[in-house]
């Protein structure tokens, strides 16, 4: 999405053909309440969790910031449990392995972030990396390589630890991978979506391959084009016919976290994206719509009050002046949010009824 976006940004606008073009190639579709839909509404405890991190944290972790803000309250959320939250040190020692979105490879360089995710979970007996993938090919091709990582990986040689979060693209080539390569299925304790482009991106149906690939010019970048595939497998006829096809494998466990912010915590760079995907439905985070966020059978975790880029590209923490120019909403306590994830995963797989 981000190298969607920046084009967008270069050109000056992308076209203006209907975002979700007339077509009868498609599968029957049913847009309906999540929970008719086989998801699981777990917002209520994971907010538990989410905000007992952010108030023990406190000012530990950049961009903190109160729980009634850094979610936001959908109807019909579940109430809280009550149950206590254990903020002690992780005893399944998990690990977060996210798959990045779109382009990151070709900016990774000029963001010159430190991992501030990856130390704040080491503090409390969890870990974390980063997978790399492809900036700008096709998630068939980028689930291979995430099948090689894997197993690359040295064997559990307990219960699996890894938690994979698939962010913007990254979700959908996880999921390709899941369903083409079972052999990586053993190694995996939860699946989960981060702002993932599971349903597509109506966006992509108004881009073209050039347009992200315009990222191959980024400063300092050394992305390839791979097969060029990038766009067309962000587009919402190539997701939903590949989800229509592939029923995703059962025994794993699936997360989602989706990002719904309210308008003015949009930064002023993603307002044109905003606006232009707000033809189909203002309920997005300027690259996807909540609804195409969701992993078919998972949990529901949160609607988080973030746009696309702050809840996973630290941006203004490393370009203040381009933070107070453009990514002018880029602050989110990034850490604490993963913290919460691998929090909640951990009870649910330590309590068989969950």
């Amino acid at each position: 999405m981000l190298a969607m976006t920046t084009a967008c940004v270069l050109l000056g606008a992308c076209a203006t053909k209907p975002l979700i073009p007339y077509s009868t190639d498609t599968p029957p579709l049913i847009l309906a309440p999540a929970t008719q839909a086989g998801i699981a509404d777990q917002r209520g405890r994971f907010r538990e969790i989410y905000c007992a991190v952010l108030e023990a944290r406190g000012s530990e972790v950049p961009d903190n910031r109160p729980c009634v803000d850094a979610l936001t309250r959908l109807a019909n959320e579940p109430p809280p449990t009550g149950k206590p939250v254990d903020l002690g040190q992780s005893r399944r020692h998990l690990i977060a392995v996210v798959v990045p979105g779109v382009g990151y490879d070709c900016f990774r360089a000029w963001l010159d972030s430190p991992n501030g995710v990856v130390t704040h979970l080491r503090r409390f007996g969890f870990d974390g990396t980063m997978l790399e993938v492809d900036a700008l090919p096709s998630s068939t091709n980028n689930a291979r390589q995430i099948r090689d990582a894997l197993m690359a990986m040295p064997a559990p040689d307990g219960p699996p630890r890894i938690v994979l979060i698939g962010y913007s693209k990254g979700a959908p080539d996880i999921l390709e991978a899941l369903v083409a390569y079972p052999e990586i299925r053993s190694r995996i304790a939860a699946v989960v979506s981060a702002a993932g482009a599971v349903g597509g991106s109506p966006l992509a149906d108004d881009a073209e391959q050039y347009q992200a690939d315009l990222l191959r010019h980024f400063p300092g970048a050394t992305c390839t084009p791979g097969d060029r595939g990038a766009v067309q497998s962000l587009r919402p006829a190539t997701r939903k016919a590949w989800l229509a096809q592939n029923p995703l494998p059962t025994g794993l466990r699936y997360y989602s976290v989706v990002t719904f912010p309210q308008p003015e915590h949009i930064s002023s760079i993603l307002k044109s994206s905003y606006d232009k995907l707000s033809r189909v439905d203002p309920r997005n985070d300027s690259q996807v719509i909540f609804y195409d966020q969701l992993i078919p059978g998972s949990t529901l975790l949160a609607y988080v009050n973030a746009d696309h880029w702050a809840l996973a590209v630290p941006i203004a923490r490393t370009h203040p002046t381009i933070g107070a120019l453009f990514v002018t909403q880029n602050a989110y306590p990034r850490e604490a949010l993963t913290e919460a994830i691998l929090r909640f995963v951990e009870e649910q797989l330590t309590d068989p009824k969950k």
